[in-house]
């Protein structure tokens, strides 16, 4: 896909990617001609007469500031104006609660963000919808699992923290043949280095908050689809249920969006230097990118890549020798990088999945999906990719090492509890 994309600006002209992520559906403020869109922090908004009012009414609904997010992503993607959320799960959330219903069926990707699991486990389950976990990596498997009550195939790629990659063309495929919605968690990837809607996806769904952000500053969700009724039955829901962003995060993000392509970039070039480092070290037992020769999914990975223009995100997965404790060991000596669950930011930072993120995914759903318990997933920030190197290359000396009489040994195990009980947990990104 070329960056020359048949999307337009505010004033109809076909743009180039780098322009659209900076002026994309975006006006000066016509009140005092400012460049940078306004913070509207209001509530409320005062009707010029009964039924009459200037396109916003209570801020539940919309908001100017948050309106002006969602045409700026819309305008990324050749579509109309997203639907923004609080967070990314609260997307994730509308958009299950607008399509399913007690009965319904949906097909999700067997390796997926945790929270997308917790919520259809916790959450939908008690509702009456089910789903399926499948490798949506095989259309076929796919189709098979496509039945007369389900709704909506969900696929991520390439999925966290495996990096697996779904054809999303072959999958779009099979779900107009079935009359299926296909959605797209492109949250790796961003619509920078992938456009879901043009490869036969119904709706490209982002969690804000990593890379379109991309400093650490906001939680937030968007939703785009280039059908208009879906389209208002997304923000319908999203008014009922009161999960509309708030205008702060909103105007944060319209920043952060402007330097997107520019550090998507970046952070791909940084992140295929440390995975072949990562790949030579004596120390590793194995590494997952897409921009590797060795990545499992060859052919899919280089479709990716002429997609993308040769990047692959800023994702690296990885397993030291030594099993899980040594794993440990490495996450807890390194200092440039920051143990935390976020991924996408100008930092780099590191995560244990099945202790942190995916740790309420059952332990036999993440085996089969092949999320060891020694699995590190490691997002490569905009750091000097050196300096990135030596903290690992430190961390991996240090993890070899014999444990202190059982000092590391006994983090280790602590770092491995299991999880409290689902209706006690909060966390995981």
């Amino acid at each position: 896909m070329s960056n020359s994309l048949e999307s337009f600006g505010t004033h109809g002209e076909a743009w180039d990617l780098e322009t659209l992520a900076i002026r994309g559906g975006r006006t000066p403020d016509p009140t005092t001609g400012a460049i940078l869109t306004p913070i509207v922090q209001s509530t409320t908004y005062v009707n010029e007469a009964v039924g009459k009012h200037k396109g916003h009414t209570y801020s539940r609904a919309s908001n100017p500031t948050v309106s002006a997010l969602e045409s700026a992503l819309g305008a990324l993607e050749g579509a109309p104006p997203a639907v923004c959320y609080s967070t990314g799960l609260a997307a994730i959330t509308g958009l299950f609660l607008s399509l399913l219903r007690s009965g319904d069926h949906v097909v999700v990707s067997d390796v997926v963000y945790g929270g997308t699991v917790r919520l259809l486990n916790i959450v939908l389950e008690p509702l009456g919808i089910s789903a399926s976990c499948v490798d949506t990596s095989d259309p076929g498997a796919v189709a098979a699992a496509i039945g007369p009550r389900t709704r909506l195939v969900f696929i991520e790629t390439p999925a966290n923290p495996t990096l697996k990659l779904t054809d999303i063309e072959s999958v779009a495929r099979v779900c107009r043949a079935k009359g299926v919605k296909l959605a797209v968690d492109n949250t790796f990837l961003t619509p920078v280095l992938l456009r879901p809607l043009d490869l036969g996806a119904d709706i490209a769904l982002y969690s804000t908050t990593k890379y379109i952000e991309g400093h650490n500053a906001t939680v937030g969700g968007s939703i785009t689809t280039r059908d208009e009724a879906l389209n208002e039955r997304l923000r319908l829901f999203r008014k009922s249920v009161g999960s509309i962003q708030a205008p702060f995060e909103a105007w944060l993000t319209l920043k952060g969006l402007k330097t997107l392509p520019l550090r998507i970039r970046e952070h791909s070039r940084s992140a295929r230097r440390i995975a072949e480092w990562l790949e030579q070290h004596p120390a590793v037992e194995r590494v997952l990118y897409p921009g590797l020769a060795s990545f499992p999914q060859t052919a899919l990975a280089a479709g990716l890549g002429e997609l993308s223009g040769g990047f692959f995100g800023g994702i690296v997965s990885f397993e030291v020798r030594g099993g899980v404790e040594a794993g440990v060991r490495v996450m807890n000596a390194v200092r440039l990088c920051s143990l935390a669950e976020n991924l996408g930011a100008t930092e780099t930072l590191i995560t244990h999945p099945v202790s942190m993120t995916h740790g309420d995914v059952p332990r036999e759903q993440r085996e089969r999906a092949g999320i060891t318990d020694g699995l590190i997933r490691l997002s490569v920030g905009l750091e000097s990719p050196a300096d990135i190197i030596a903290d690992l290359a430190r961390a991996l000396e240090s993890a070899a090492r014999k444990p202190d009489s059982g000092g590391v040994d006994r983090a280790a195990r602590k770092e491995l509890k299991p999880r409290p009980s689902a209706a006690a947990v909060v966390g995981g990104v």
